[in-house]
């Protein structure tokens, strides 16, 4: 794969991290994987991250019993939106980058 294909490929997976969660890191990581050094360690902090929030937002809806949950659930969401557009900008401008929350499922 080319390079530009790797950045963009790379960008897009953190972008649709914002709109669809989990799903365009996993099917990034599954596809593109083989694709190239840099697009396979985009896709691996994608999908590390993705999963860190999913199981911060399962503890947030657990909490939001005693609603302390709800701005755990706002926190993620948060995260969720700036983190992604951070990890977008460098990998369009072919800069590695890894998320400072990331619990490492994937490596």
């Amino acid at each position: 794969m080319r390079p530009e294909d790797e950045k963009t490929w790379a960008t897009l997976v953190h972008v649709g991290g914002i709109f669809f969660g989990l799903l365009p890191a996993l099917i990034g990581y599954l596809v593109l994987k083989d694709r190239g050094p840099f697009v396979r360690a985009h896709t691996a902090t994608a999908l590390n991250f993705q999963l860190t929030m999913l199981l911060a937002a399962i503890v947030g809806g657990i909490l939001a019993i005693i609603l302390v949950g709800f701005l755990v659930l706002a926190a993620v969401w948060v995260l969720t939106i700036v983190l992604s557009i951070l990890a977008a900008i460098a990998a369009n401008q072919g800069r590695w980058y890894t998320y400072p929350v990331t619990i490492p499922f994937v490596r």
